[in-house]
């Protein structure tokens, strides 16, 4: 692709494989948003490219944003956790992303012109990866990817599993984001049965081979 090289967008695009994806993306220097003036460092991922479980949650926070990877603090830790209840490693057996690859500022939830520019390089992250059970971790995840069942309370969406017409080839289900969860410890119990769920839909001894 001719100049794709000079342009963040288009060099992700025309990358031949998750890896190459991910590197490029990375090193883009991508300002297509405003976000891109606070960042520290443009946060991709966490996980394994060929993962069958892609999880989806909100933007990067402090932590991510110095690093530039994804979920590694409190909520990442939370995160493990639930998925460990269930011998899953977030590290080899879910690939971890974001609405958007840049930390709002004040860790706001992203805006929907932010989220709208980055939005070609999630949809690249899912036409790249080989799962199947797409993870949407909290309202905001849900809202831009199943807008129509964003405007039902999100207690009346997690841990139902739904298909969508753009995406006829996935499966998705609402979780709690783990933020919520370390905030709202009552939710846990319900979050630890949505994960078992979703683990079982995979199965357990199949994602672990």
């Amino acid at each position: 692709m001719p100049g794709s090289r000079s342009d963040p967008l288009r060099a992700a695009l025309a990358a031949d494989g998750y890896p190459e994806f991910r590197q490029r993306l990375r090193e883009s220097g991508c300002t297509r948003c405003a976000l891109a003036a606070g960042r520290t460092r443009i946060v991709v991922d966490r996980g394994n490219p060929e993962a069958k479980i892609l999880a989806i949650g909100e933007a990067p926070g402090a932590q991510e944003d110095a690093r530039g990877v994804a979920f590694c603090g409190r909520a990442g830790k939370m995160l493990d956790d639930l998925f460990a209840a269930e011998g899953l490693s977030t590290d080899e057996h879910l690939l971890i992303v974001n609405v958007v690859k840049c930390r709002p500022p004040g860790n706001r939830a992203p805006h929907r012109e932010e989220a709208a520019r980055c939005r070609p390089f999630l949809e690249r992250q899912l036409a790249l990866s080989p799962a199947r059970r797409i993870a949407l971790m909290g309202a905001t995840a849900l809202r831009h990817f199943a807008p129509e069942r964003a405007k039902r309370p999100l207690g009346a969406q997690v841990g139902r599993f739904f298909a969508l017409p753009d995406w006829p080839d996935r499966e998705f289900v609402t979780l709690y984001h783990p933020a919520a969860i370390l905030y709202n410890r009552s939710l846990e119990p319900a979050a630890r049965e949505h994960v078992r769920a979703l683990a079982a839909r995979v199965g357990v001894s199949d994602i672990s081979q």
